[in-house]
């Protein structure tokens, strides 16, 4: 029998050690989804992840992916398609379209070629991360063709740190287009890495790296300067993420 963390109302998270080897990361059930939670859980290493017929569930897996900004890689095609200007790039200017698209956008199974429209970011994480983006905490980055949405991400601010949850595509490249353009403008700020949460594939293909859950943790902690003495958001972290076109 797996013996699970029960989080009430107002506890805190258990230590991300205690989080089971199987399934990998998973650390706690049951809190809830306010901003003070999801501020809490991405501070110190911990993201939700759980579908509808699920209860809340908290995770910090061992190992962690990270793309470190040097190590973003760009394609040929991805340079190609950069320097063509075709789109138009964004930061939050559209956070709930994003979101809603990364929700509904069919994808490949992991079984099979077949597409589907099955996702974890259910309607009460939508809600959530809306909530939020509102406080100045979530960010989405958009790619525009005209005034169609045709690709982007959203993630979590942490310091020196953007925490990605997903991206969407509805034209070549654009998803990819999104991710050059962010870390060309964490670049600009002197910021430190993408949290991409577990290893894949597809993440290894843009420069990922799985690194130990303690030097994950390590590097969170010194990167964490998302508020100031008085408890609120820094003015170099409200000025990091002030709406703008970030086209690269």
């Amino acid at each position: 029998m797996i013996a699970l963390h029960y989080i009430e109302e107002g506890a805190p998270f258990p230590p991300v050690h205690t989080a089971l080897s199987e399934p990998n990361g998973l650390l706690a059930f049951g809190a809830d989804l306010s901003p003070a939670r999801l501020f809490s859980a991405y501070s110190q290493g911990i993201f939700p992840w759980f579908s509808d017929d699920e209860p809340l569930l908290w995770w910090s897996p061992d190992p962690r992916a990270i793309i470190e900004l040097d190590d973003f890689i760009v394609s040929k095609s991805l340079k190609k398609l950069a320097r063509q200007q075709k789109y138009k790039v964004t930061l939050n200017h559209a956070f709930e379209r994003v979101i809603d698209a990364c929700s509904s956008i069919p994808r490949k199974r992991t079984d099979g070629n077949d597409m589907s429209t099955e996702t974890w970011i259910t309607d009460d994480m939508m809600m959530a991360y809306t909530q939020l983006h509102g406080l100045g905490l979530a960010h989405s980055v958009e790619v525009w063709e005209d005034d169609m949405l045709v690709g982007g991400l959203y993630g979590v601010g942490i310091g020196n740190i953007f925490c990605g949850e997903s991206m969407f595509h509805v034209k070549s490249n654009t998803s990819k287009l999104a991710m050059l353009s962010l870390v060309q403008h964490m670049k600009s700020h002197n910021m430190a890495f993408i949290d991409c949460q577990l290893p894949t594939d597809h993440l290894e293909s843009l420069g990922a790296k799985a690194i130990s859950r303690n030097t994950f943790i390590e590097k969170l902690r010194i990167n964490n300067h998302t508020l100031n003495d008085k408890g609120e958001l820094s003015d170099e972290y409200i000025e990091r993420w002030q709406a703008k076109v970030i086209t690269p």
